[in-house]
């Protein structure tokens, strides 16, 4: 038996799986992400206990052998000499780090930074929000005796064993894609520590048995092994089958990040121009890469809490969560609205941390309902405008292959096959993270020779959608007022 952990920024889960693929098991805790205008910042703590607690329900009587652990990047966790957290950790959607940003672009230039670490200067990268806190916490920051990401902080606090992944370490702006280590160019001109910071290890790379003290809390076997898997869309790449250039994910989660794959060094130059960022894969000499909005399943999840108390208490009623609900509810017609979905920020393309979001066309007329539909379509607009720009970089997606919370609405896949025009392909399990570092703990455990065995066992097809014309090209008179807005916005101040 395997168990695979998704760390997200709003709850974490945990699946168990035999060897065949069958799932025995899975659970899902949500919690707290403090979001204070432009501050966001998640307790380390909170997260250790949420998983403890998935892990111990999901693995309950089973005779587990392996665990493998996936996270969201650039949160930086900080750990003292006794391994507690410092302070809160700081999300990637957080400001803070900008002025940082900005130095190190000064110091190494930004065409230097994109050519060591695959990504785009940006604040919302790891490094950046250390060298703020070094910088504006120094108390705090005396304190610091490891600098972790969230899926090798889990994999410490179960094994005692400190290592970071490459496609995790990626996402701090400090790593070297392509040496496969920290880069000291960097971390010099940050003023960080590189002692600070795990070893870095090819994703799916065994750490070591569980603590003696965890296993005994959690009432699992002491011999169970942990495994460091890696980055989130990494896992979901692997748990959809993605193996080939033109295959994709489309994970709709918090984030929504569409991750296609490339079976050679990409053009690293092409793809900074629209901030994409080329990330280490699993596979020989291979690499992904991310386009990707700030608020994908979040809008939703926005609009439940602000304005669907009502409707959550009537799905309630009707045995039905929220999401379920309001999309009985909603019919096939385009909303006629325009949702610019930056309500935290900008992300792929632009990444522009300060821009904010907007809902066009309402009047007095409008319904609940075609709101709704709108942050979906918003959402979806935006891919669509990332797709564009991969193609200007050479980036060609034939086939997209859906997960996460969002691959559970019908009506939200069907729009996207309308409005990408493409075929979208559904999976067996929507949890694809949690399959993709089940898959990693396999292999590392001796399960599964490899990971295209592992694959064949795991990954379960489901339902296709296609592109249909007639809707395609209504979306598209509105997505061609939808590029205008961005730019428009930005005129006035917005």
């Amino acid at each position: 038996m395997i168990a695979g952990i998704d760390v997200g920024t709003t709850g974490c889960k945990c699946t168990v799986c035999d060897v065949d693929g069958t799932i025995l098991a899975e659970c899902y805790d949500e919690y707290f992400t403090d979001v204070q205008g432009s501050y966001g910042s998640l307790q380390p703590e909170v997260v250790w206990h949420s998983v403890k607690k998935v892990l111990a329900s999901a693995a309950k009587g089973l005779p587990l052998q392996a665990i493998g652990i996936t996270s969201f990047g650039e949160a930086p966790v900080l750990l003292d000499e006794d391994d507690r957290p410092v302070m809160p950790s700081i999300l990637y959607t957080d400001t803070r780090g900008q002025a940082e940003c900005e130095e190190l672009v000064e110091k190494i230039g930004a065409n230097r930074i994109a050519q060591l670490t695959g990504t785009a200067p940006h604040s919302m990268y790891s490094i950046c929000k250390l060298m703020w806190v070094f910088r504006n916490q120094p108390e705090l920051s005396k304190k610091v005796s490891k600098i972790f990401l969230f899926a090798d902080y889990i994999v410490y606090m179960l094994s005692g064993v400190a290592q970071m992944d490459y496609s995790l370490a990626a996402r701090t702006m400090a790593f070297d894609v392509y040496k496969r280590d920290w880069c000291d160019e960097i971390l010099e001109q940050a003023g960080i520590e590189k002692s600070k910071f795990p070893p870095t290890v090819p994703s799916g790379t065994k750490a070591g048995v569980i603590r003696k003290s965890v296993a005994e809390e959690l009432g699992l076997s002491p011999e169970v092994m942990v495994v460091t898997g890696c980055h989130d869309q990494v896992a979901a790449s692997l748990g959809t089958g993605i193996m080939k250039d033109g295959m994709a994910v489309d994970g709709t989660g918090t984030v929504e990040c569409i991750t296609s794959m490339f079976s050679r060094k990409p053009d690293t130059a092409k793809l900074q121009k629209s901030n994409y960022a080329v990330v280490p894969y699993v596979l020989p000499d291979s690499y992904v890469c991310y386009a990707f909005s700030f608020t994908g399943g979040a809008l939703l999840k926005w609009y439940r809490d602000q304005f669907g108390l009502l409707e959550t208490i009537v799905a309630k009623q009707c045995g039905m969560n929220f999401y379920e609900h309001m999309n009985q509810k909603l019919g096939d017609v385009p909303s006629g609205l325009l949702v610019l979905p930056y309500f935290a920020g900008a992300a792929t393309p632009y990444m522009d941390i300060d821009a904010k979001g907007a809902i066009l066309g309402l009047s007095l007329d409008t319904t609940a309902e075609e709101i709704y539909r709108a942050l979906m379509e918003g959402v979806t607009y935006e891919m669509l405008l990332n797709l564009e720009r991969l193609q200007e970089a050479g980036v060609y997606i034939n086939e997209l292959r859906a997960t996460g919370g969002g691959a559970t609405s019908e009506v939200w896949l069907q729009m996207k096959a309308d409005i990408l025009n493409c075929k979208i392909i559904t999976l067996g399990n929507a949890q694809s993270g949690t399959l993709g570092c089940i898959m990693l703990a396999g292999v590392a455990c001796g399960l599964y020779e490899n990971i295209q065995q592992a694959q064949k066992k795991l990954v379960k097809l489901g339902k296709e959608y296609y592109p249909r014309s007639e809707q395609h090209e209504i979306y598209m008179h509105y997505y061609n007022v939808y590029k205008k807005i961005y730019a428009a916005a930005k005129s006035i101040g917005i």
